[in-house]
């Protein structure tokens, strides 16, 4: 695929999505909007890629929205707004369900639309030197489009204090705050990203897209009979597969299994 705001890198069983725009610290436009729609879509169907990784070129992993793509916007009518704000939604959901694990390599500043693309991937690993921000409200505007994703990782409680002052959130108070798994020294981040990909190549592909849809399923949900039911269904229907079969043989034979080949 040919694009003007990404570039693509393979490294085995691992993909790097890559924001191209480091001059306009990767903000994003209509362009970045529709090509990292597109690039999550291909890579979810790519049955030779195992994991993605989500990354900024230059200083930012992302600023979020291109104020002139949104100073645009303003200017168009409810129809063309709700268009933008249709596909940015569809993006970061489009990010947030793939079936494979995703990892936002954190570099330096995320902010708005940027923490949300963060906050969409499954895990976050971050340089000392990241900050994040929920910066929406200093322009007049909420942070519609990402705030499933970011209380998801923050909760509801400290969103309403972001949401609404848009402090700046360093590296570390991030990892606090539940946002950020890993914090390391700028010089140690793409190692650290490196160790997690190797751990989640060691899991089977199936079963990694069964846990992220039984997170889905069984989040926020009372522990009932229903419940209970559902989560007997989904590990019954596993075991039978032959992912399943060949894991737990693999595991008593003392190999690796066939996923890790």
């Amino acid at each position: 695929m040919t694009f003007q705001a990404l570039e693509i890198e393979l490294n085995g069983a691992a993909a790097t999505i890559w924001m191209n725009r480091p001059d306009l610290h990767n903000a994003f436009d209509e362009t970045l909007i529709a090509e990292l729609t597109a690039a999550c879509v291909a890579l979810n169907d790519d049955k030779d890629v195992r994991v993605v990784i989500l990354a900024g070129r230059g200083k930012s992993f992302s600023a979020g929205a291109d104020l002139n793509w949104m100073r645009r916007a303003a200017n168009n009518g409810i129809d063309d707004n709700l268009n933008d704000a249709r596909a940015l939604a569809h993006m970061l959901r489009t990010l947030a369900e793939m079936k494979k694990p995703t990892l936002a390599r954190v570099q330096g500043a995320a902010l708005g639309g940027g923490m949300g693309l963060a906050a969409a991937c499954d895990i976050v690993v971050a340089s000392t030197k990241a900050v994040f921000a929920t910066s929406e409200v200093r322009f007049g505007i909420i942070p519609s489009a990402i705030s499933p994703y970011v209380l998801r990782a923050i909760g509801a409680r400290q969103a309403t204090r972001y949401f609404q002052s848009a402090e700046r959130i360093d590296a570390h108070h991030a990892r606090q705050l539940g946002l950020v798994h890993e914090t390391v020294d700028p010089e140690h981040l793409d190692a650290k990203v490196q160790e997690i990909v190797a751990a989640l190549l060691q899991g089977g592909p199936l079963a990694q897209a069964a846990a992220k849809d039984l997170i889905r399923a069984v989040d926020g949900q009372p522990v009932n009979e229903t419940l209970v039911e559902e989560t007997a269904h989904r590990i019954a229907y596993l075991r039978a597969t032959p992912e399943a079969r060949e894991g737990i043989s693999a595991f008593l034979e003392k190999r690796a299994p066939n996923w890790t080949a």
